[in-house]
C-alpha cells in the first residue's frame, strides 16, 4: 500500500509525550509533500512519562486506523508506553477497516509486532514526524518518501561490515532489542514463523544490559528460523569494541550472515525498512533487497 499526494494521514501517540516544535517542523515536512495531516487529539497530552493515558492513546490509534479517510497512520514519536496500551485497542475493528500504512520506531516496535500478529500487516520501521533525524538528514526523508510513495527496492549501508559474512533470504522484521524482549509471553511477542531476517537495535543501553535482553530471547528460542540478522545503530551504548565483541558472541554461533552498521534506529541517519516482507541480505555489497 503507497500513498499520494492529497492522501489523508493522521499522527498519533502511542509512547511518550511530544514536543511541539519537533512536531510541528515533521508535519511541515508531510504537508510538503502534499500530504494532508491530521494530529490525534491527545497527541499534546501529558501524563508523566506517557502522551496521555493508556486508554486515549489506544483510542487515538484505534481510531485513525478505522477512519476510512485516513491512508496513513505515522507515530509521533517513541518513548515508553506502546505495550500498556496493546490489549486496549479493537483488533476486530482494526482488522474490518483494512489496511494502512504505518511508521514508527524504537518503542513503537511492540506496535510493529502486534499488527504483524493480529493483521498480518507490513509496516515501516522508520523516522517519526517529531523526531530530529527527519529534519536534519536529507537521507532519512528521502528514504522515508520514497517507501511511502513508490516503494523500495533496495537500501545500502555505505560503512556496513560482515561480523559473520553471508547471503540471507527471509521476511524481514525486528526493531529494538529490549522491547523485543520485554514482549516475549504476550500475544505479539512471537516471531512470525519460516524463513527471516532480522534487524536489530538498540539506544543507551550498555552491553551487557543488551546481552542479557539478547540472551533471554535467545534461551526462549526467539531466532530459531532466523536466516540473517542486520544490526542497525546502538546510541550510547557503550564503547563500540566491546558491543561488537559482545553481538558476535552473543549472535556468531547462529551461524548466519550478520551486517554491523546499517544506518536505522536512533542514528542521525535513520533509513526506513518496510516490515514484513521478503528480503535479501548480502554482507559483501552491505546491501537488503526487497521482494514484495
Amino acid at each position: 500500500m503507497k500513498l499520494a499526494p492529497g492522501d489523508l494521514v493522521a499522527i498519533v501517540a502511542p509512547s511518550g509525550p511530544v514536543g511541539a516544535a519537533a512536531l510541528r517542523r515533521g508535519v511541515a515536512i508531510l504537508k510538503g509533500w502534499g500530504l494532508r495531516v491530521r494530529v490525534a487529539p491527545h497527541v499534546a497530552a501529558v501524563s508523566g512519562y506517557l502522551a496521555g493515558p493508556d486508554a486515549a492513546r489506544a483510542a487515538d490509534f484505534t481510531e485513525a486506523w478505522t477512519d476510512p479517510r485516513v491512508r496513513g497512520v505515522l507515530c509521533a514519536r517513541g518513548g515508553y508506553g506502546t505495550q500498556r496500551m496493546l490489549d486496549l485497542i479493537d483488533w476486530e475493528r482494526l482488522r474490518q477497516a483494512g489496511p494502512k500504512v504505518f511508521v514508527g520506531s524504537s518503542d513503537i516496535t511492540a506496535l510493529h509486532a502486534a499488527l504483524a500478529h493480529h493483521l498480518g500487516q507490513v509496516t515501516y520501521f522508520g523516522p517519526m514526524p517529531a523526531g530530529t533525524a527527519l529534519s536534519r538528514d536529507r537521507l532519512t526523508a528521502d528514504t522515508l518518501h520514497r517507501a511511502l510513495f513508490t516503494g523500495l527496492d533496495a537500501l545500502r549501508a555505505p560503512a556496513g561490515e560482515a561480523l559473520v559474512p553471508g547471503t540471507a533470504r527471509g521476511v524481514l522484521h525486528g526493531g529494538t532489542i529490549t522491547l523485543l524482549a520485554t514482549s516475549l509471553g504476550a500475544p505479539e511477542g512471537a516471531p512470525p514463523a519460516g524463513d527471516r531476517i532480522v534487524f536489530l537495535e538498540d539506544v543507551t543501553e550498555a552491553p551487557y544490559r543488551l546481552d542479557r535482553s539478547l540472551t533471554q530471547l535467545l534461551r526462549a528460542g526467539w531466532f530459531e528460523g532466523v536466516t540473517g540478522i542486520v544490526l542497525g545503530s546502538f546510541v550510547d551504548c557503550g564503547p563500540e569494541e566491546e558491543l561488537r565483541a559482545m553481538l558476535t558472541d552473543r549472535l556468531g554461533p547462529l551461524g548466519v550472515p550478520i551486517l554491523w552498521g546499517f544506518p536505522a534506529g536512533h542514528g542521525p541517519t535513520q533509513l526506513t525498512l518496510p516490515f514484513g516482507v521478503r528480503a535479501e541480505l548480502s554482507t559483501a555489497t552491505a546491501t537488503l533487497r526487497f521482494f514484495g
